[in-house]
């Protein structure tokens, strides 16, 4: 018997992109064990999208892997997410986003994981940014004034496998594979947290990690499931950067710290002291770092708020 894997896309008007996505998808060795399928999840989507995904349909053959869509009017990740496993009754589902390509050996990595720990029910692997050469020096940049979080997400835990847990660096949900059933057990993603088209909130994959780890459940890390994550010059500028600290700052303290919470004084410290580091910054580096964290910790406070 077979093992089931069924690649999970969510997509909101990024038609080129998702197209690189699913060619990588076909070009990645297909194991002689797996029964492989696409879903994708066009989530309110007014560009070209569904158009070429029909196109796809039309033109599919042996050599591509069977794809199936479904339009969810419905803006928020988290909708499109909760669609998809709604859709889907059995088997891994292979959480792949719209601005990455997987690795040819992406889907030998996964059975690799199945059958090495076949008591594990989550997986989850690198995402590499998807470098060409021509970004600007600073983000590479790994001295005292590296900045966090980078505006290309980027997530290694190490060459070897190692099980994921508390505490540790949290796995992005672009390189998670999930057997269905977990789901039942712990709840699917919540409709509170995530982006809605475009924007930079977050954390939806935060919040489900946190509870599948809080249920004790096992997540195991192989570093040979690889995915690439484009580079969009646009998330290099100044702006984009600040908003990223912002939002994903809030979005994550929403998921870790549910419910009403007083703001700790520690938070208006930090605030002081980026601020007044800020107003001493004499050069481009030192300013974009404290500019950076200040956002980071006013989206820690705002979060607190709201929740």
């Amino acid at each position: 018997m077979p093992y089931k894997l069924t690649v999970v896309i969510c997509t909101h008007n990024r038609s080129t992109l998702l197209l690189r996505v699913i060619t990588s998808l076909n070009n990645a060795i297909f194991p002689y064990n797996a029964s492989v399928s696409i879903l994708v999840i066009a989530n309110a989507c007014t560009d070209d999208t569904v158009i070429q995904l029909k196109r796809y349909q039309s033109i599919q053959n042996k050599k591509n892997l069977p794809l199936v869509f479904h339009e969810e009017p419905k803006p928020g990740k988290s909708n499109a997410l909760n669609t998809a496993i709604n859709m889907i009754g059995e088997g891994f589902m292979c959480f792949v986003d719209d601005d990455h390509r997987v690795d040819k050996n992406y889907f030998s990595a996964i059975i690799s994981s199945i059958e090495t720990y076949p008591k594990v029910k989550l997986f989850c692997g690198k995402i590499i940014p998807d470098w060409s050469g021509h970004e600007p020096d600073w983000i590479h940049d790994q001295g005292k004034y590296k900045i966090y979080p980078l505006p290309i997400p980027h997530f290694e835990l190490g060459p070897h496998p190692v099980p994921v847990v508390q505490n540790m660096k949290l796995p992005g949900g672009g390189n998670l594979i999930v057997k269905r059933d977990v789901f039942n057990q712990v709840g699917v993603f919540s409709t509170k947290l995530g982006p809605q088209g475009h924007n930079l909130s977050g954390s939806e994959d935060s919040d489900f990690i946190l509870r599948v780890l809080n249920a004790k459940m096992a997540i195991q890390y192989n570093p040979d499931i690889i995915q690439y994550h484009y580079v969009d010059e646009e998330r290099l500028k100044f702006n984009y950067l600040i908003r990223k600290s912002f939002q994903r700052s809030r979005s994550l303290i929403k998921a870790k710290h549910p419910g009403s919470h007083p703001i700790p004084l520690y938070l208006w410290r930090k605030l002081f002291n980026y601020s007044f580091s800020l107003l001493f910054s004499f050069n481009l580096q030192r300013s974009r770092f404290y500019a950076m964290r200040i956002a980071s910790t006013l989206g820690e406070i705002v979060g607190l708020k709201e929740n």
